[in-house]
Protein backbone atom coordinates (compact mmCIF):
# COMPACT_ATOMS: atom_id res chain seq x y z
CA UNK A 1 0.00 0.00 0.00
CA UNK A 2 1.25 3.50 -0.87
CA UNK A 3 2.53 5.68 1.95
CA UNK A 4 -0.24 7.74 3.49
CA UNK A 5 -0.03 11.49 3.99
CA UNK A 6 -1.52 13.92 6.50
CA UNK A 7 -4.90 15.17 5.32
CA UNK A 8 -5.22 18.89 4.68
CA UNK A 9 -7.65 20.51 7.11
CA UNK A 10 -10.34 22.26 5.08
CA UNK A 11 -12.36 23.75 7.92
CA UNK A 12 -16.00 23.45 8.93
CA UNK A 13 -18.56 22.96 6.17
CA UNK A 14 -21.19 25.69 6.49
CA UNK A 15 -23.73 26.81 3.90
CA UNK A 16 -22.15 24.73 1.15
CA UNK A 17 -18.57 25.97 1.66
CA UNK A 18 -15.58 24.98 3.76
CA UNK A 19 -14.85 27.66 6.31
CA UNK A 20 -11.56 27.76 8.21
CA UNK A 21 -11.61 29.35 11.68
CA UNK A 22 -10.25 32.89 11.68
CA UNK A 23 -9.88 32.80 15.49
CA UNK A 24 -9.34 29.14 16.46
CA UNK A 25 -10.33 28.31 20.05
CA UNK A 26 -8.95 24.77 20.02
CA UNK A 27 -6.28 23.03 17.95
CA UNK A 28 -5.35 19.37 18.15
CA UNK A 29 -3.58 16.72 16.15
CA UNK A 30 -5.05 13.30 15.46
CA UNK A 31 -2.55 10.47 15.16
CA UNK A 32 -3.53 6.96 14.17
CA UNK A 33 -4.02 4.68 17.20
CA UNK A 34 -2.43 1.96 15.06
CA UNK A 35 0.77 3.96 14.45
CA UNK A 36 1.41 6.99 16.61
CA UNK A 37 3.93 8.32 14.07
CA UNK A 38 1.13 8.57 11.49
CA UNK A 39 -0.32 12.08 11.79
CA UNK A 40 -3.75 11.88 10.19
CA UNK A 41 -4.88 15.50 10.44
CA UNK A 42 -4.57 18.68 12.51
CA UNK A 43 -7.89 20.25 13.45
CA UNK A 44 -8.98 23.72 14.51
CA UNK A 45 -12.36 24.61 15.95
CA UNK A 46 -14.28 27.82 16.48
CA UNK A 47 -17.54 27.64 18.38
CA UNK A 48 -19.37 30.49 16.65
CA UNK A 49 -19.32 28.31 13.52
CA UNK A 50 -21.97 26.23 15.29
CA UNK A 51 -24.38 29.17 15.22
CA UNK A 52 -23.59 29.88 11.58
CA UNK A 53 -24.12 26.23 10.65
CA UNK A 54 -27.45 26.05 12.49
CA UNK A 55 -28.66 29.25 10.82
CA UNK A 56 -27.59 27.93 7.43
CA UNK A 57 -29.50 24.71 8.08
CA UNK A 58 -32.56 26.70 9.24
CA UNK A 59 -32.51 28.85 6.08
CA UNK A 60 -32.18 25.80 3.84
CA UNK A 61 -34.93 23.81 5.56
CA UNK A 62 -38.12 24.98 3.82
CA UNK A 63 -36.66 24.99 0.27
CA UNK A 64 -35.28 21.47 0.85
CA UNK A 65 -38.55 20.22 2.34
CA UNK A 66 -40.61 21.79 -0.48
CA UNK A 67 -38.35 20.20 -3.08
CA UNK A 68 -40.22 16.92 -2.65
CA UNK A 69 -39.06 13.35 -2.19
CA UNK A 70 -38.41 12.64 -5.87
CA UNK A 71 -35.90 15.49 -6.16
CA UNK A 72 -34.28 14.60 -2.84
CA UNK A 73 -33.80 11.05 -4.09
CA UNK A 74 -32.02 12.46 -7.16
CA UNK A 75 -29.51 14.20 -4.89
CA UNK A 76 -29.05 10.99 -2.90
CA UNK A 77 -28.34 9.08 -6.08
CA UNK A 78 -25.61 11.60 -6.91
CA UNK A 79 -24.22 11.10 -3.42
CA UNK A 80 -24.21 7.33 -3.97
CA UNK A 81 -22.06 7.78 -7.07
CA UNK A 82 -19.59 9.90 -5.11
CA UNK A 83 -19.47 7.33 -2.31
CA UNK A 84 -18.85 4.51 -4.76
CA UNK A 85 -16.04 6.36 -6.51
CA UNK A 86 -14.26 7.10 -3.21
CA UNK A 87 -14.96 3.83 -1.39
CA UNK A 88 -11.30 2.89 -1.00
CA UNK A 89 -10.32 6.42 0.10
CA UNK A 90 -13.02 6.26 2.76
CA UNK A 91 -11.95 2.80 3.92
CA UNK A 92 -8.33 3.90 4.36
CA UNK A 93 -9.35 7.04 6.24
CA UNK A 94 -11.61 5.02 8.56
CA UNK A 95 -8.87 2.49 9.26
CA UNK A 96 -6.18 5.10 9.84
CA UNK A 97 -8.28 7.11 12.28
CA UNK A 98 -9.85 4.23 14.22
CA UNK A 99 -7.12 1.60 13.78
CA UNK A 100 -9.66 -1.00 12.72
CA UNK A 101 -8.44 -3.49 10.08
CA UNK A 102 -8.78 -2.41 6.47
CA UNK A 103 -11.26 -5.21 5.77
CA UNK A 104 -13.49 -3.64 8.42
CA UNK A 105 -12.93 -0.18 6.99
CA UNK A 106 -14.02 -1.46 3.58
CA UNK A 107 -17.10 -3.08 5.07
CA UNK A 108 -18.06 0.21 6.72
CA UNK A 109 -17.45 2.25 3.56
CA UNK A 110 -19.59 -0.18 1.59
CA UNK A 111 -22.45 0.16 4.07
CA UNK A 112 -22.91 3.86 3.22
CA UNK A 113 -24.53 3.25 -0.15
CA UNK A 114 -26.51 0.31 1.22
CA UNK A 115 -28.09 2.61 3.82
CA UNK A 116 -29.32 4.98 1.12
CA UNK A 117 -30.81 2.12 -0.91
CA UNK A 118 -32.52 0.53 2.09
CA UNK A 119 -33.97 3.85 3.26
CA UNK A 120 -35.40 4.64 -0.17
CA UNK A 121 -36.66 1.16 -1.00
CA UNK A 122 -37.72 -0.05 2.44
CA UNK A 123 -37.81 2.40 5.35
CA UNK A 124 -39.65 5.28 3.66
CA UNK A 125 -42.68 2.99 3.41
CA UNK A 126 -43.11 3.51 7.15
CA UNK A 127 -43.91 7.19 6.57
CA UNK A 128 -45.97 6.98 3.39
CA UNK A 129 -49.24 8.93 3.27
CA UNK A 130 -52.23 6.89 4.43
CA UNK A 131 -55.79 7.62 3.34
CA UNK A 132 -58.80 6.56 5.44
CA UNK A 133 -62.07 6.72 3.52
CA UNK A 134 -65.35 7.79 5.19
CA UNK A 135 -63.72 8.64 8.49
CA UNK A 136 -66.78 10.87 9.02
CA UNK A 137 -69.79 11.53 6.79
CA UNK A 138 -68.51 13.08 3.56
CA UNK A 139 -65.01 13.24 5.04
CA UNK A 140 -61.69 11.55 4.30
CA UNK A 141 -58.93 11.04 6.83
CA UNK A 142 -55.24 11.34 6.04
CA UNK A 143 -52.05 10.58 7.90
CA UNK A 144 -49.12 12.44 6.42
CA UNK A 145 -45.57 12.89 7.67
CA UNK A 146 -43.57 16.09 7.59
CA UNK A 147 -39.93 16.82 8.48
CA UNK A 148 -39.05 18.25 11.87
CA UNK A 149 -36.52 20.89 10.82
CA UNK A 150 -32.84 21.08 11.74
CA UNK A 151 -31.37 17.83 13.05
CA UNK A 152 -28.09 17.84 14.99
CA UNK A 153 -26.15 14.60 14.50
CA UNK A 154 -23.37 13.77 16.97
CA UNK A 155 -21.26 10.87 15.78
CA UNK A 156 -19.10 8.29 17.58
CA UNK A 157 -15.52 7.23 16.84
CA UNK A 158 -16.02 3.48 16.45
CA UNK A 159 -18.12 3.67 13.25
CA UNK A 160 -17.32 7.24 12.25
CA UNK A 161 -19.13 7.05 8.90
CA UNK A 162 -21.69 4.26 9.12
CA UNK A 163 -23.43 5.32 12.34
CA UNK A 164 -23.84 9.06 11.60
CA UNK A 165 -24.80 8.13 8.04
CA UNK A 166 -27.60 6.07 9.59
CA UNK A 167 -29.07 9.29 11.02
CA UNK A 168 -28.16 11.71 8.23
CA UNK A 169 -29.60 9.78 5.28
CA UNK A 170 -33.14 9.32 6.67
CA UNK A 171 -33.12 12.87 8.04
CA UNK A 172 -32.31 14.36 4.64
CA UNK A 173 -34.58 12.08 2.63
CA UNK A 174 -37.56 12.99 4.82
CA UNK A 175 -36.89 16.70 4.24
CA UNK A 176 -34.84 17.80 7.26
CA UNK A 177 -31.52 19.62 7.15
CA UNK A 178 -28.48 18.53 9.17
CA UNK A 179 -25.64 19.89 11.27
CA UNK A 180 -23.15 17.10 11.91
CA UNK A 181 -20.42 17.07 14.55
CA UNK A 182 -18.05 14.13 14.16
CA UNK A 183 -16.13 12.71 17.10
CA UNK A 184 -13.02 14.75 17.87
CA UNK A 185 -11.14 11.42 17.64
CA UNK A 186 -12.18 10.90 13.99
CA UNK A 187 -12.46 14.35 12.37
CA UNK A 188 -10.80 13.40 9.08
CA UNK A 189 -13.55 10.87 8.43
CA UNK A 190 -16.09 13.59 9.17
CA UNK A 191 -14.34 15.90 6.72
CA UNK A 192 -14.58 13.21 4.06
CA UNK A 193 -18.33 13.09 4.68
CA UNK A 194 -18.61 16.83 4.03
CA UNK A 195 -16.46 16.56 0.90
CA UNK A 196 -18.86 13.99 -0.52
CA UNK A 197 -21.88 16.25 0.02
CA UNK A 198 -19.94 19.06 -1.64
CA UNK A 199 -19.08 16.84 -4.62
CA UNK A 200 -22.72 15.72 -4.90
CA UNK A 201 -23.67 19.44 -5.09
CA UNK A 202 -26.35 19.44 -2.42
CA UNK A 203 -28.04 22.83 -1.97
CA UNK A 204 -26.11 25.11 0.43
CA UNK A 205 -27.06 24.59 4.07
CA UNK A 206 -28.75 21.22 3.66
CA UNK A 207 -25.73 19.40 5.10
CA UNK A 208 -23.32 21.20 7.44
CA UNK A 209 -20.36 20.03 9.52
CA UNK A 210 -18.68 21.56 12.57
CA UNK A 211 -15.55 20.25 14.26
CA UNK A 212 -14.92 20.47 17.97
CA UNK A 213 -14.75 18.83 21.36
CA UNK A 214 -17.18 18.85 24.30
CA UNK A 215 -17.91 22.60 24.24
CA UNK A 216 -18.78 22.49 20.55
CA UNK A 217 -21.14 19.58 21.14
CA UNK A 218 -22.77 21.41 24.06
CA UNK A 219 -23.30 24.51 21.96
CA UNK A 220 -24.87 22.48 19.16
CA UNK A 221 -27.15 20.54 21.50
CA UNK A 222 -28.35 23.73 23.20
CA UNK A 223 -28.91 25.73 19.99
CA UNK A 224 -32.34 27.32 19.72
CA UNK A 225 -32.29 26.54 15.99
CA UNK A 226 -32.05 22.76 16.46
CA UNK A 227 -35.23 20.65 16.39
CA UNK A 228 -33.76 17.21 17.02
CA UNK A 229 -30.60 15.62 18.42
CA UNK A 230 -29.47 12.27 17.03
CA UNK A 231 -26.67 10.88 19.17
CA UNK A 232 -24.58 7.71 19.34
CA UNK A 233 -22.11 7.34 22.20
CA UNK A 234 -21.80 6.65 25.91
CA UNK A 235 -24.54 6.62 28.51
CA UNK A 236 -22.78 9.41 30.41
CA UNK A 237 -22.76 11.80 27.44
CA UNK A 238 -26.30 10.84 26.44
CA UNK A 239 -27.47 11.68 29.96
CA UNK A 240 -25.80 15.10 29.74
CA UNK A 241 -27.64 15.76 26.46
CA UNK A 242 -30.92 14.82 28.13
CA UNK A 243 -30.20 17.17 31.05
CA UNK A 244 -29.10 20.04 28.80
CA UNK A 245 -32.36 19.95 26.85
CA UNK A 246 -34.88 19.56 29.68
CA UNK A 247 -36.40 22.95 28.87
CA UNK A 248 -36.19 22.50 25.10
CA UNK A 249 -39.57 20.82 24.84
CA UNK A 250 -39.63 20.98 21.03
CA UNK A 251 -36.51 18.87 20.52
CA UNK A 252 -36.74 15.16 19.85
CA UNK A 253 -33.84 13.11 21.21
CA UNK A 254 -32.72 9.82 19.67
CA UNK A 255 -30.03 8.54 22.04
CA UNK A 256 -28.12 5.30 21.44
CA UNK A 257 -25.98 4.82 24.53
CA UNK A 258 -24.11 1.54 24.57
CA UNK A 259 -24.59 -1.86 26.16
CA UNK A 260 -23.39 -4.59 28.48
CA UNK A 261 -24.59 -7.45 26.32
CA UNK A 262 -25.03 -11.14 27.14
CA UNK A 263 -24.82 -14.37 25.22
CA UNK A 264 -26.50 -17.40 26.79
CA UNK A 265 -25.11 -20.79 25.69
CA UNK A 266 -27.45 -23.57 26.80
CA UNK A 267 -26.64 -27.25 27.22
CA UNK A 268 -28.25 -28.26 23.89
CA UNK A 269 -26.43 -25.60 21.83
CA UNK A 270 -24.36 -26.29 18.73
CA UNK A 271 -21.10 -25.64 20.56
CA UNK A 272 -18.93 -25.36 17.47
CA UNK A 273 -21.16 -22.56 16.22
CA UNK A 274 -21.64 -20.98 19.64
CA UNK A 275 -17.92 -20.67 20.35
CA UNK A 276 -17.13 -19.08 16.99
CA UNK A 277 -20.07 -16.66 17.08
CA UNK A 278 -19.25 -15.63 20.65
CA UNK A 279 -15.58 -15.02 19.77
CA UNK A 280 -16.79 -12.65 17.05
CA UNK A 281 -19.30 -11.08 19.41
CA UNK A 282 -16.73 -10.49 22.12
CA UNK A 283 -13.64 -9.31 20.28
CA UNK A 284 -14.61 -7.84 16.90
CA UNK A 285 -13.41 -4.22 16.52
CA UNK A 286 -11.33 -4.83 19.69
CA UNK A 287 -14.57 -4.89 21.66
CA UNK A 288 -15.39 -1.30 20.65
CA UNK A 289 -18.95 -1.92 19.55
CA UNK A 290 -22.01 -1.04 21.59
CA UNK A 291 -23.42 -4.47 20.71
CA UNK A 292 -20.30 -6.49 21.60
CA UNK A 293 -20.71 -9.44 23.97
CA UNK A 294 -19.59 -8.61 27.52
CA UNK A 295 -21.16 -11.53 29.40
CA UNK A 296 -21.19 -15.18 28.34
CA UNK A 297 -23.63 -17.16 30.45
CA UNK A 298 -22.95 -20.88 29.97
CA UNK A 299 -24.93 -23.91 31.19
CA UNK A 300 -22.87 -25.84 33.73
CA UNK A 301 -23.10 -29.12 31.77
CA UNK A 302 -21.11 -27.75 28.82
CA UNK A 303 -19.19 -25.01 30.59
CA UNK A 304 -15.74 -26.66 30.58
CA UNK A 305 -15.92 -27.66 26.91
CA UNK A 306 -17.07 -24.18 25.92
CA UNK A 307 -14.41 -22.39 27.98
CA UNK A 308 -11.58 -24.57 26.67
CA UNK A 309 -12.46 -23.97 23.03
CA UNK A 310 -13.20 -20.28 23.59
CA UNK A 311 -9.86 -19.75 25.32
CA UNK A 312 -7.85 -21.67 22.71
CA UNK A 313 -9.40 -19.58 19.93
CA UNK A 314 -9.10 -16.24 21.73
CA UNK A 315 -5.37 -16.59 22.40
CA UNK A 316 -4.67 -17.11 18.69
CA UNK A 317 -6.55 -14.02 17.43
CA UNK A 318 -4.32 -11.86 15.24
CA UNK A 319 -3.71 -8.33 16.53
CA UNK A 320 -1.94 -5.82 14.31
CA UNK A 321 -1.77 -2.77 12.08
CA UNK A 322 -4.84 -2.04 9.96
CA UNK A 323 -2.95 -2.49 6.67
CA UNK A 324 -2.06 -6.10 7.58
CA UNK A 325 -5.74 -7.11 7.86
CA UNK A 326 -5.56 -8.73 11.31
CA UNK A 327 -8.68 -9.66 13.24
CA UNK A 328 -8.16 -6.93 15.86
CA UNK A 329 -6.60 -3.52 15.68
CA UNK A 330 -5.85 -1.21 18.63
CA UNK A 331 -8.08 0.61 21.08
CA UNK A 332 -8.79 4.21 20.17
CA UNK A 333 -6.53 5.98 22.70
CA UNK A 334 -4.40 5.71 25.80
CA UNK A 335 -7.33 6.42 28.12
CA UNK A 336 -9.16 3.42 26.70
CA UNK A 337 -6.14 1.20 27.33
CA UNK A 338 -5.93 2.41 30.92
CA UNK A 339 -9.64 1.76 31.48
CA UNK A 340 -9.35 -1.72 29.94
CA UNK A 341 -6.48 -2.68 32.26
CA UNK A 342 -8.12 -1.05 35.30
CA UNK A 343 -11.36 -2.98 34.95
CA UNK A 344 -9.53 -6.28 34.94
CA UNK A 345 -7.98 -5.29 38.28
CA UNK A 346 -11.43 -4.34 39.56
CA UNK A 347 -12.74 -7.77 38.54
CA UNK A 348 -9.90 -9.45 40.43
CA UNK A 349 -10.57 -7.39 43.57
CA UNK A 350 -14.24 -8.36 43.38
CA UNK A 351 -13.38 -12.06 43.40
CA UNK A 352 -13.33 -13.00 39.72
CA UNK A 353 -10.52 -15.00 38.15
CA UNK A 354 -8.48 -14.00 35.12
CA UNK A 355 -8.30 -16.90 32.67
CA UNK A 356 -6.62 -14.77 30.01
CA UNK A 357 -5.12 -11.47 31.07
CA UNK A 358 -5.42 -8.52 28.74
CA UNK A 359 -2.36 -6.32 28.56
CA UNK A 360 -0.80 -3.58 26.47
CA UNK A 361 0.96 -5.05 23.46
CA UNK A 362 4.19 -3.79 21.86
CA UNK A 363 4.34 -4.24 18.08
CA UNK A 364 6.59 -2.95 15.31
CA UNK A 365 4.39 0.12 15.04
CA UNK A 366 3.72 1.90 18.30
CA UNK A 367 0.01 2.10 19.03
CA UNK A 368 -2.71 1.37 21.56
CA UNK A 369 -2.70 -2.38 21.05
CA UNK A 370 -3.96 -4.80 23.71
CA UNK A 371 -4.50 -8.54 23.93
CA UNK A 372 -8.00 -9.97 24.45
CA UNK A 373 -8.98 -11.00 27.97
CA UNK A 374 -11.29 -13.56 29.57
CA UNK A 375 -12.59 -13.24 33.12
CA UNK A 376 -14.22 -16.15 34.98
CA UNK A 377 -16.96 -14.70 37.18
CA UNK A 378 -17.32 -16.95 40.20
CA UNK A 379 -20.37 -15.26 41.73
CA UNK A 380 -23.00 -13.07 40.14
CA UNK A 381 -23.18 -9.76 42.01
CA UNK A 382 -25.80 -7.24 40.97
CA UNK A 383 -23.77 -4.49 42.68
CA UNK A 384 -20.46 -5.38 41.02
CA UNK A 385 -18.59 -2.56 39.28
CA UNK A 386 -16.98 -4.93 36.78
CA UNK A 387 -20.16 -6.84 36.00
CA UNK A 388 -22.32 -3.77 35.42
CA UNK A 389 -20.14 -1.27 33.55
CA UNK A 390 -19.45 -1.03 29.83
CA UNK A 391 -15.68 -1.41 29.30
CA UNK A 392 -15.58 -0.88 25.52
CA UNK A 393 -12.61 -3.15 25.06
CA UNK A 394 -11.93 -6.84 24.24
CA UNK A 395 -12.93 -8.30 27.61
CA UNK A 396 -15.60 -10.89 28.33
CA UNK A 397 -16.83 -12.32 31.63
CA UNK A 398 -17.96 -15.97 31.68
CA UNK A 399 -20.69 -17.09 34.10
CA UNK A 400 -21.90 -20.60 34.93
CA UNK A 401 -25.64 -21.30 35.50
CA UNK A 402 -28.16 -24.14 35.35
CA UNK A 403 -31.32 -22.01 35.55
CA UNK A 404 -32.49 -19.92 32.60
CA UNK A 405 -34.20 -17.46 34.94
CA UNK A 406 -30.79 -16.85 36.53
CA UNK A 407 -29.37 -16.20 33.06
CA UNK A 408 -32.06 -13.57 32.43
CA UNK A 409 -31.36 -11.99 35.82
CA UNK A 410 -27.64 -11.71 34.99
CA UNK A 411 -28.46 -10.16 31.63
CA UNK A 412 -30.89 -7.62 33.08
CA UNK A 413 -28.79 -6.61 36.08
CA UNK A 414 -26.53 -3.98 34.54
CA UNK A 415 -29.28 -1.52 33.60
CA UNK A 416 -28.17 -1.57 29.96
CA UNK A 417 -30.51 -3.26 27.53
CA UNK A 418 -29.22 -3.33 23.98
CA UNK A 419 -28.52 -6.83 22.70
CA UNK A 420 -28.67 -10.47 23.81
CA UNK A 421 -28.11 -13.82 22.11
CA UNK A 422 -29.44 -17.28 22.95
CA UNK A 423 -27.71 -20.42 21.66
CA UNK A 424 -30.09 -23.35 22.07
CA UNK A 425 -32.21 -25.73 20.02
CA UNK A 426 -35.12 -25.06 22.38
CA UNK A 427 -37.44 -22.45 20.88
CA UNK A 428 -39.35 -22.18 24.15
CA UNK A 429 -36.23 -20.76 25.84
CA UNK A 430 -35.82 -18.24 23.04
CA UNK A 431 -39.47 -17.22 23.38
CA UNK A 432 -39.02 -16.89 27.14
CA UNK A 433 -36.12 -14.52 26.47
CA UNK A 434 -38.29 -12.48 24.10
CA UNK A 435 -40.41 -11.48 27.09
CA UNK A 436 -37.92 -11.73 29.94
CA UNK A 437 -34.79 -10.11 28.52
CA UNK A 438 -34.83 -6.32 28.80
CA UNK A 439 -33.22 -5.72 25.42
CA UNK A 440 -34.12 -4.15 22.09
CA UNK A 441 -32.27 -6.78 20.03
CA UNK A 442 -32.52 -10.51 20.67
CA UNK A 443 -30.74 -13.00 18.41
CA UNK A 444 -31.16 -16.77 18.22
CA UNK A 445 -28.04 -18.85 17.49
CA UNK A 446 -26.21 -15.76 16.29
CA UNK A 447 -23.79 -13.31 17.92
CA UNK A 448 -24.93 -10.11 19.64
CA UNK A 449 -23.11 -7.75 17.30
CA UNK A 450 -23.77 -6.86 13.70
CA UNK A 451 -27.22 -5.62 12.74
CA UNK A 452 -29.40 -5.03 9.69
CA UNK A 453 -30.59 -1.66 8.43
CA UNK A 454 -33.83 -3.41 7.50
CA UNK A 455 -34.58 -3.86 11.22
CA UNK A 456 -34.90 -1.33 14.06
CA UNK A 457 -31.79 -0.83 16.20
CA UNK A 458 -32.22 0.42 19.73
CA UNK A 459 -32.20 -0.66 23.34
CA UNK A 460 -33.91 -0.35 26.69
CA UNK A 461 -32.78 1.15 29.99
CA UNK A 462 -29.40 2.86 29.83
CA UNK A 463 -28.93 1.78 26.21
CA UNK A 464 -31.42 4.20 24.71
CA UNK A 465 -34.55 6.33 25.05
CA UNK A 466 -37.03 4.37 22.92
CA UNK A 467 -36.00 5.96 19.64
CA UNK A 468 -34.66 2.97 17.69
CA UNK A 469 -32.52 3.79 14.67
CA UNK A 470 -31.76 1.88 11.42
CA UNK A 471 -35.08 0.94 9.76
CA UNK A 472 -37.06 3.05 12.27
CA UNK A 473 -34.93 6.21 11.91
CA UNK A 474 -37.50 7.78 9.58
CA UNK A 475 -39.95 7.77 12.51
CA UNK A 476 -37.95 10.15 14.69
CA UNK A 477 -37.09 12.31 11.68
CA UNK A 478 -40.75 13.06 10.96
CA UNK A 479 -43.93 14.36 12.60
CA UNK A 480 -47.22 12.59 11.80
CA UNK A 481 -49.92 15.08 10.76
CA UNK A 482 -53.59 14.01 10.91
CA UNK A 483 -56.10 15.63 8.58
CA UNK A 484 -59.86 15.37 8.14
CA UNK A 485 -60.86 16.65 4.71
CA UNK A 486 -64.56 17.37 4.15
CA UNK A 487 -66.03 17.34 0.67
CA UNK A 488 -69.78 17.78 1.33
CA UNK A 489 -71.89 20.92 1.41
CA UNK A 490 -73.02 22.53 4.64
CA UNK A 491 -75.72 20.48 6.37
CA UNK A 492 -78.11 22.83 8.19
CA UNK A 493 -79.72 19.84 9.85
CA UNK A 494 -76.49 19.05 11.68
CA UNK A 495 -76.33 22.33 13.61
CA UNK A 496 -75.70 21.55 17.27
CA UNK A 497 -78.30 22.16 19.96
CA UNK A 498 -78.25 25.65 21.39
CA UNK A 499 -76.78 27.26 18.29
CA UNK A 500 -79.05 29.73 16.51
CA UNK A 501 -77.34 29.81 13.16
CA UNK A 502 -78.72 31.52 10.09
CA UNK A 503 -76.32 32.32 7.29
CA UNK A 504 -77.12 35.54 5.46
CA UNK A 505 -75.47 35.73 2.04
CA UNK A 506 -74.63 39.06 0.45
CA UNK A 507 -77.54 40.35 -1.55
Amino acid sequence: MAEVETYEFLGDFVGGKFLRPDKPEETWKVNSPADLSDEVIEIQSQNNHVDRACLAARSAFMPWAELGLEKRVEYMNKLKSVMESHKEDLAVCISRETGKPLWEGRTEAGALVAKINITIEHSLKLVEDEKIENIQPHATGWIRYKPRGVMAVLGPFNFPMHLPNGHIVPALLTGNTVVYKPSDKTPATGQWMARMYEKAEFPPGVFNLVHGKAETGKRLVESEYVDGILFTGSYEVGLKIKQATLHHHWKILALEMGGKNSTVVWKDADLEKAVYETIIGSFLTAGQRCSCTSKVIVHKDIRDEFVENFYETAKKLAVGHWSEDPFMGPLIDETSVEKYIRFQEIAKREGSESLMRGKALSLDKEGYYVTPSITLVKEFDEKSVFQNNEIFGPNVGIYEVDDFNKALLINNSSGFGLSMSVFSQDQALYEKAQLGARVGLLNWNRTTNGASSRLPFGGMGKSGNDRPSAHFAVNYCTVPVSSIEHSGAFDAGAVMPGVDYTFKPKS
